[in-house]
C-alpha cells in the first residue's frame, strides 16, 4: 500500500515538457500533477520563462496540477521578430495575454488558481478581467498592481515611456549580465544561497538573437500596466478572490509596499513579507511552496 502511494506520487511529480500551437505559434509549457487536482497556472516574469518555476512545480505536483507556459519571445516558445525590428509581431502585454488566453483554451484549462510574478501580473490580470469566472484564487509574488509598488529600479522606465528614442540606450542596460545578476542578488539575506545558474540561464535567453528588441518593446509597453492599475484594483474589489501575497520585501523593483497595497482592496488577503529580493523563489522556495499548497487546499472546496 505504501509502495503504491509512493509510486503514484513519483509519477505525478514528473514534469512534462510540451508544446501547443496557438495562432501558428509554438508555445512551450511545463505541466505536472494529477489530472483531477486543482489547477495552478504559473505566469513567469522578466527575463525568465517557465523554467523559473520548475522546482516549485515539482514540490506541488503531488497535490496540484501545475502548468507554466513560456510567452512568445521567451524561453522555448517561438519568438517572431518584433514589429519594431523588421518583423510583424506586436509585443505588448495585451497581445501576450491574448496568446496565453488562447493557449489555455487550446489545452482545455478554464478554471485555475493564478500565480503571478513580475511580468506575470499584467498578463494575469488581463486574463482575470476578461475571464473572471476562471479565477479560483490569486497568488501574487512580487507581482505589482499599485503605484506604491513601483520601486526605485522601475523609475528609469518613466523617461523611456515619454521619449523612447532618447532613453533606449539607458534602458537597454537592464538587459546586461550585470543587471541580470544584480536582479537576483539585490536584497537577498545570503548571496551564497543563490544559485548562479539562475542568472546565467536568464542571460542565455536574453542574449538570443532578436530578444533585445522584444524586451525593449515590453519595457515600453509597461506603461499600459500602470495605467490599468485602477481597473485591476476595481476587479479585486468587485470579485474579491482569495489572495495570497508571498512577497520579497527587499525587492528594488516591486518592494513590500506593493504587497501591502493589496490590502486596501482585499483586506483579508494573506500577506507574508519575506526577507528576500525580487526573485523570492531563489532562496525561499520551501517556504513559498508550503504557503501555496496550504492556500490552494483551503480554497479548493
Amino acid at each position: 500500500m505504501i509502495a503504491t502511494k509512493a509510486g503514484n506520487d513519483l509519477q505525478t511529480r514528473k514534469l512534462h515538457h510540451r508544446t501547443a500551437t496557438v495562432k501558428g505559434l509554438k508555445i512551450f509549457y511545463r505541466e505536472a500533477g494529477p489530472s483531477d487536482a486543482p489547477v495552478l497556472l504559473l505566469l513567469p516574469g522578466f527575463p525568465a520563462a517557465s523554467y523559473q518555476y520548475a522546482p516549485l512545480m515539482r514540490r506541488l505536483a503531488d497535490r496540484v496540477h501545475v502548468i507554466s507556459p513560456d510567452y512568445p519571445g521567451f524561453g522555448y516558445s517561438d519568438a517572431p521578430a518584433s514589429s519594431n525590428a523588421g518583423g510583424s509581431f506586436v509585443y505588448s502585454f495585451d497581445h501576450l495575454a491574448e496568446i496565453i488566453g488562447q493557449f489555455l483554451d487550446t489545452i482545455g484549462q478554464r478554471r485555475f488558481f493564478l500565480y503571478m510574478f513580475d511580468f506575470g501580473a499584467p498578463v494575469g490580470f488581463r486574463i482575470a478581467l476578461k475571464h473572471p469566472q476562471s479565477i479560483r484564487g490569486i497568488i501574487a509574488q512580487n507581482g505589482n498592481a499599485y503605484e506604491e509598488g513601483l520601486g526605485p529600479n522601475m523609475q528609469p522606465l518613466r523617461p523611456f515611456w515619454k521619449d523612447r528614442a532618447a532613453h533606449t540606450a539607458q534602458v537597454k542596460g537592464a538587459l546586461s549580465f550585470e543587471a541580470t545578476r544584480g536582479a537576483h542578488l539585490e536584497g537577498v539575506r545570503d548571496a551564497e544561497l543563490i544559485d548562479p545558474d539562475t542568472w546565467t540561464l536568464d542571460q542565455h535567453w536574453l542574449d538570443q538573437p532578436g530578444r533585445a528588441p522584444i524586451m525593449l518593446d515590453l519595457f515600453y509597453d509597461y506603461q499600459t500596466n500602470v495605467a490599468a492599475y485602477p481597473d485591476w484594483q476595481a476587479w479585486l474589489r468587485k470579485n474579491h478572490p482569495p489572495v495570497l501575497l508571498p512577497w520579497g520585501k527587499n525587492d528594488g523593483y516591486f518592494p513590500g509596499a506593493g504587497a501591502q497595497a493589496y490590502l486596501k482592496d482585499v483586506p483579508d488577503a494573506e500577506l507574508h513579507l519575506l526577507d528576500a529580493g525580487h526573485f523570492a523563489l531563489d532562496d525561499h522556495l520551501d517556504e513559498i511552496a508550503t504557503l501555496v499548497a496550504g492556500f490552494i487546499a483551503r480554497h479548493s472546496h
